[in-house]
């Protein structure tokens, strides 16, 4: 069956995005938040229709308001705006007529070029910028578990800060590079210790422990503020 298009919700509050989803895996009809984009998702089976997709949303309306009014505000990429890089707060600020692209001066991300491809030029910085100090983080775990990833990918995902594939490959949410050190610290550590145990039993657990003192501050800092992260940009 064809994936319906999308189509705009109607909520008491205001007008919300629906968008449509098919999986051949799906077992049943699922409704998620996307909070990234601030829109409402409906996972659809191949058997399931748009009318059996609607009735479950028109079931969970007061969830679908709840979750949408909960969403921390959006954090654009602007001059003047002020965005986390490592946790601590950089202001954006345009400079004009100066050569570069962006670079870090004084806890300011200084863009340069054409106002209109500001936003552009910030994101493409922040992931080059992730890419740098997750990188640097993981020889030595890597070398702490004796064994090496078959490489790294960076992502914008919305429900998973990192992860690690059966071949060994390694891939991270460029939004890390926002939160604080010890957060990115956790993440690849738990990432790499996947390498040794591809689980989440007791073996792997002691051996996070091994490559990180931050798992529990960690943990709870992505709880508390991870959401915000998927609404920068």
């Amino acid at each position: 069956m064809d994936v319906p298009p999308p189509e705009t919700l109607p909520l008491p509050s205001g007008p919300a995005r629906l968008e449509w989803r098919r999986s051949a895996r799906a077992r049943r009809i699922t409704l998620r938040i996307d909070p990234a984009a601030g829109t409402v998702v409906v996972t659809l089976p191949n058997r399931a229709g748009r009318t059996a997709g609607l009735r479950l949303v028109n079931d969970h309306l007061a969830w679908v308001e709840n979750r949408l009014a909960a969403l921390p505000r959006v954090l654009a990429f602007e001059d003047g705006a002020c965005v986390p890089l490592g946790g601590v707060p950089h202001r954006i600020r345009h400079v004009q007529g100066a050569r570069g692209v962006a670079w870090l001066a004084d806890q300011e991300i200084h863009v340069t070029g054409d106002p209109a491809f500001l936003r552009r030029r910030v994101g493409d910085f922040l992931k080059t910028e992730a890419r740098r100090r997750l990188l640097a983080l993981i020889p030595a775990k890597a070398a702490a578990v004796e064994r090496a990833p078959r490489r790294v990918t960076l992502k914008d995902t919305s429900s998973r800060w990192g992860s690690c594939a059966p071949d060994g490959s390694l891939a991270f949410s460029w939004r890390l590079v926002l939160a604080p050190e010890f957060v990115q610290d956790y993440v690849v550590a738990h990432e790499v210790a996947h390498l040794r145990h591809m689980n989440h039993g007791p073996l792997f657990w002691a051996l996070v422990e091994r490559l990180t003192p931050h798992r529990r501050a960690a943990v709870a800092w992505l709880k508390a503020e991870g959401g915000r992260l998927l609404r920068i940009g």
